[in-house]
């Protein structure tokens, strides 16, 4: 089998729906904490798949969580070879901070379900299949690497994705959520929704109307970009 490992920093913010996709394309996969991770070790293992998943701190935050200096030299050992990547929310804003673009506070908190407007290249690229509303939990946001390609935004965070050759793919927004997962969430980011006035509730209504096709989406996307690395 093909091996994945897959870098948490909070424990309910994982693979979700993606998980069984990954496995049935033939990846083992291993999770490891970002916090307490060896990355030093990891770095000396050969990974056919790195995903990093998203969290609740900033590519900023160094010297407050000192292990995230060490996850972009694992990064940039893989960035510069371009072993095949998938960063997702705070993963994909640590891909662009790693490829040298400025990661930033967003012009506002995006927390809830929005479609995508896709560029031209993202309608020819694996994000084709996000035509519905995707799920979006974020306050910061990357600019553009430079030789990047922008494959969608909204109309609050203009990069919401971007691929850097075929073997790498940051995305801000969650292809990876389901209605369940998302009730960890809730109670694990409830400082975020009280900030912003949002109520899990409400939030739960829209994952019932949304979540199912995500997964479809999701299911449809990861495919298309396993079947080009």
């Amino acid at each position: 089998m093909k091996s994945l490992l897959a870098i948490r920093h909070v424990p309910f913010e994982d693979l979700g729906c993606l998980e069984a996709l990954f496995s049935e394309s033939g990846y083992a996969i291993r999770y490891v904490d970002a916090p307490t991770a060896d990355f030093s070790r990891l770095g000396q293992a050969v990974w056919d798949l790195l995903v990093v998943l998203g969290g609740p701190i900033g590519v900023h935050e160094q010297q407050d969580y000192p292990f995230l200096a060490q996850e972009l030299l694992l990064l940039d050992q893989r960035l510069k070879h371009k072993a095949p990547t998938l960063g997702i929310c705070l993963g994909g804003q640590l891909m662009a901070h790693a490829l040298g673009a400025r990661v930033h506070k967003n012009s506002a908190v995006e927390i809830g379900w929005k479609s995508l407007q896709l560029t031209d290249a993202g309608q020819d690229s694996s994000l084709q299949y996000f035509r519905k509303p995707v799920f979006h939990w974020h306050a910061d946001s990357f600019d553009l690497p430079a030789g990047a390609r922008r494959l969608a935004g909204t109309d609050q965070c203009p990069n919401q994705a971007f691929s850097f050759g075929n073997a790498l793919l940051a995305l801000q927004f969650h292809p990876e959520v389901t209605s369940r997962g998302l009730e960890q969430w809730y109670v694990g980011h409830t400082g975020d929704l009280h900030a912003h006035g949002l109520s899990p509730a409400g939030l739960r209504q829209d994952a019932a109307r949304f979540a199912a096709g995500l997964a479809n989406q999701s299911a449809a996307f990861l495919k298309a970009w396993l079947s080009n690395l």
